[in-house]
């Protein structure tokens, strides 16, 4: 991806998961071109404050809940706060109103998909795996689970057709 800025001359100073940051300010044309090249790539192009704010928390929770599982023991609203420099019932609401759910409700169908990928993955029991996410015991885990998939583990776990819902579709 950093290829496609130093094609236009566009120096990066950053380039993480969903943010670029440039050097420099980026011209109309410059971004016109850019926003192809990424669309031809897959990339979408995120301009409006709100909508940089819904990515921010998406990826900040896909983060949280799919590379950093030792830090799942602490409180998401914190945890966003802490790195968005806003006040949680304003995240909370501007989430709400763009994506028609919760932060929180999006925040436990990434630990769902997370669940998932572990049990197909068998190399964890159900017990490590509620540790792991920080349930409070196997029981919330199945019944979050069925909730959310209509399965409990074990069946889920026995279903030859394991199919997972790509992180960016949630």
């Amino acid at each position: 991806m950093k290829s496609e800025f130093e094609k236009l001359g566009l120096h990066t100073i950053s380039v993480e998961l969903g943010e670029v940051e440039l050097q420099d300010d980026i011209t109309d044309s410059q971004k016109e071109i850019l926003l192809k090249n990424l669309q031809a790539l897959g990339f979408d192009f995120i301009d409006d404050k709100k909508s940089k704010t819904i990515e921010k928390i998406k990826n900040l929770i896909v983060d949280l809940v799919h590379h950093k599982n030792n830090d799942l023991k602490i409180n998401l609203s914190d945890y966003l706060v802490e790195n968005l420099n806003q006040d949680y019932s304003t995240l909370s609401n501007l989430f709400s109103e763009i994506e028609n759910t919760t932060i929180e409700k999006y925040f436990i169908s990434q630990k769902i998909e997370k669940v998932k990928e572990l049990l197909i993955y068998n190399e964890h029991s159900l017990s490590e795996i509620a540790d792991m996410l920080n349930y409070s015991n196997v029981a919330h885990l199945s019944n979050q689970f069925k909730k959310i998939t209509g399965f409990t583990p074990t069946y889920f776990k026995q279903l030859k057709d394991k199919k997972r819902i790509q992180i960016e579709n949630l």
